[in-house]
């Protein structure tokens, strides 16, 4: 009888110590899953020449960078506007401008989980999708 008592009591400290590794496993990738701000040559590299989806206000859009400069955004509803946009260096912002606009709207891109996000002072963190090239539709 101490010889089974002693067999299942080492199973159970085996299984104990597994469960105690794979929470701080756990836990500790957690710790790692942090958002990170985009630098202004890694927000270039992902939106230069590419399209930005997501949804913005609870419209789905779909935004092209062009690399002169120009950007165009078509909305679900069929909406296309034309504007700027350009990264402000110093401050690793992007910058985007459209007819009507008295302002340049700043915006920075986050990236937390392998997804990407416009965050500023006003607006909660938005999800968007980077398609490689020009997709609007």
């Amino acid at each position: 009888m101490l010889f089974l008592s002693r067999k299942f009591g080492y199973k159970f400290m085996i299984i104990r110590n597994l469960l105690f590794i794979a929470f701080a496993l756990f836990v500790a990738s957690l710790a790692n899953a942090q958002s990170v701000k985009l630098t202004s040559i890694q927000i270039s590299e992902i939106l230069n020449g590419n399209t930005a989806s997501g949804k913005w206000d609870g419209e789905v859009y779909n935004q092209y960078f062009d690399a002169d400069g120009t950007t165009t955004i078509i909305k679900a509803d069929g909406f296309e506007n034309i504007g700027k946009w350009k990264i402000n260096h110093e401050t690793e912002e992007f910058l985007s401008k459209f007819p009507g606009d008295i302002d340049w709207q700043s915006l920075y891109v986050m990236e937390y989980l392998s997804e990407f996000y416009w965050v500023s002072k006003t607006t909660p963190p938005t999800k968007f999708k980077i398609k490689i090239g020009k997709k609007l539709k």
